[in-house]
Parts: structure tokens; sequence; C-alpha cells
């Protein structure tokens, strides 16, 4: 009797835990078509205060619509015209770049060894490879290209979003059962979520402009590529600024020399504590920080789930999620263990 009830209790369990593998099994299974969608949903929250405030201002709805398309058009296409000859080259570069730092790198065992300090030739370069680093970028570099080919379907879906988004409201109140509470979490949800992503998306624009400037002075080649390297690991905290850092440095030290890539190090650690450390917090407050070990746990599932561009969307994502238990209080508790820190 009792085995038979301690096994009832735990067939719920045992559904749930069955239930989410194949969910993220189908999820793996659809990376190629959930990435672009998320990617225009992403857009499509960006893009939905200035729709709505052009229509405020007595913009019809169609204009308004057209007007933030075109200027996402121009946007794609500048960047795209910016950015895919350096990409090509980039990425036919990197074998001689890995090669170059793997010299380096035994260079500098030599240069130890010379002084008494013993170093094993054959286990350093294999745990202390530099060029996973480049690797890595490359992998990014590759993942973004391969989802740009499908603008067409992200932008329609990013069209077909911002016409539902006005009529939503109307919807849910005919939906849900307790239609002025609901709608009140929700609207409290979707403010907050608009403000975190603009705010971001702004802080990440205006660093990878910096950084654009300052490698462009140092004299770093493919500048672009690494500011949109920095625009895209900086919806990543500490760790993305990090990652973000280490391709550009790398390779200041191997085509220009050791002073430049300091520099490019200093340059990025002032930028990402001025904005990381000053701005961010002052603008989104502290509230909306992650623990860093959920940050982590995030990126390295998103990551396994939808690749590269999984890893750079599973900190905004999991931001927005923390953002909608905020708005609930049955699940204010689990926002909170979400968070950085307790006030």
């Amino acid at each position: 009797m009792n085995d038979n009830i301690k096994r009832e209790a735990k067939t719920p369990a045992l559904l749930i835990l069955a239930s989410f593998i194949i969910v993220v099994a189908g999820m793996k299974a659809a990376s190629s078509i959930l990435v672009p969608f998320f990617l225009a949903v992403f857009i499509a929250v960006i893009c939905t205060p200035p729709l709505f405030w052009l229509q405020r201002k007595g913009v019809p709805k169609t204009i308004a619509l057209i007007f933030i398309l075109a200027v996402i058009l121009v946007i794609g296409s500048l960047l795209g015209v910016l950015i895919v000859p350096s990409l090509n080259d980039f990425l036919r570069s990197l074998p001689g770049y890995q090669e170059q730092l793997s010299t380096h790198l035994e260079n500098f065992i030599i240069w130890l060894r010379e002084k008494d300090i013993n170093i094993p030739a054959k286990e350093v370069p294999r745990i202390l490879n530099p060029g996973w680093v480049m690797s890595l970028a490359g992998g990014i570099f590759s993942s973004l290209s391969i989802v740009l080919t499908d603008a067409l379907l992200i932008l329609l879906t990013v069209v077909f979003i911002l016409l539902e988004v006005a009529d939503f409201p109307k919807k849910l109140r005919l939906v849900l059962k307790n239609p002025e509470k609901s709608l009140s979490a929700i609207e409290k949800f979707s403010n907050d979520a608009k403000r975190y992503l603009i705010i971001k998306t702004m802080l990440s624009a205006t660093e990878a402009f910096v950084i654009w400037l300052w490698l462009t002075i140092l004299g770093v080649d493919y500048p672009v590529l690494w500011g949109m390297l920095v625009f895209l690991l900086n919806y990543v905290p500490n760790i993305g600024s990090i990652i973000a850092a280490l391709p550009p440095s790398l390779l200041a030290l191997v085509q220009i020399g050791l002073g430049h890539a300091l520099m490019t190090a200093l340059g990025f650690l002032v930028v990402n504590t001025v904005m990381g450390n000053l701005l961010e917090p002052k603008l989104m407050g502290k509230g909306l920080s992650l623990s860093p070990l959920v940050v982590f746990l995030s990126m390295a599932f998103w990551g396994w789930v939808l690749g590269p561009i999984g890893m750079i969307l599973s900190v905004p994502m999991t931001s927005l999620v923390k953002i909608a238990m905020e708005s609930y209080e049955e699940t204010r508790g689990l926002a909170t263990m979400l968070g950085s820190s307790v006030n």
C-alpha cells in the first residue's frame, strides 16, 4: 500500500522530467527555426516603443510600421556592407592567426625555461591553447552569418509581431477570467522587459562604438568585427566582456606587438568598468542583475540547445523570465533566487 502511494507521488515528477527532456530535445532539433524566431521577437520588442510613440504623434499605424521597417533595413544593410567583407577575410585568415599564437606560446615557454622556470612543453600548449579564443569568435561570427541568411523570415516575423502587438491586450481581455489583474501584471512585465532591452541595447551599441574607435586608433585589424562582438556579448554580463576582449587583444599581439595588446586590453577594461559598473547599474537598477551562477548555467544550457547565438540570447531570455516572475506575487520568490543579491 505504502509503495503504491510512493510510486503515485513520484509519477508527476518523472512526467515533468520526461516532458522537459522531450521539449529540450525538440528545441535542439528545431534550433535552425527557433533562433531566427527568438531574434525576431528580440527585434520586435525593441521596435515596439518607437512604433507606439509614432502612433501617439498621430502617424497612422501602417505608415509607422513601414518607417520602422525601413530603419531596420537601412541598419541591417549598413551592417552587412561593413561586416561581411571583414568577416570573410577574418575567417580566411583565422588558421594563420591560430598558428602565430601557437608560435608565440612556444616562444614564451622557451623564455620561461631560460629563466630556470620548468614548463612542460607538451602539456601547456594543450591546456593553455590561445587558438580556441579565435575559434570561438569565428564560430560566433559564422553562426551569425548563417542566421542572417534568414533575414527575410526574421523581417516578416517582426512585421507580424508588430501588427499583433496593438490588439493583443484586447484579445486577452476576452480570454482571461480576471482581465484587470492579469493585464496589470502583463503590462508591468511588458514595460520592464522593453525598458531592460532598450537600455541594454543602447549601452551595448555605445560600448561597441567606443571599442571600434579605440581599435581603429590602435590600428588593430577588423575593428568593425570586434565592435560587433562587443555588442553581441555585452548582453552576457561579466563573462561576455572578458570573452569579447580576448580575440582583439590576441590579434593585436600577433599583428603589432605586446604593447598594443596591453593597450587593447586596457581599453576594454576602462570601457567595461565605466559602462558595466557605473552607468548600467544606475540606468537599469541592481534589481535586474542575475546571479553569476545563473548566467553561467543559462549560457551553457542555451548554448548547447541553440548554438553560439543561443549563448548570446541566453541572458536576455533569462532576464525576461526573471522580470516576468517579478510581475506576479506567486513567483516573486523564484525571481529573487535568480537575482545577484538580496535587497
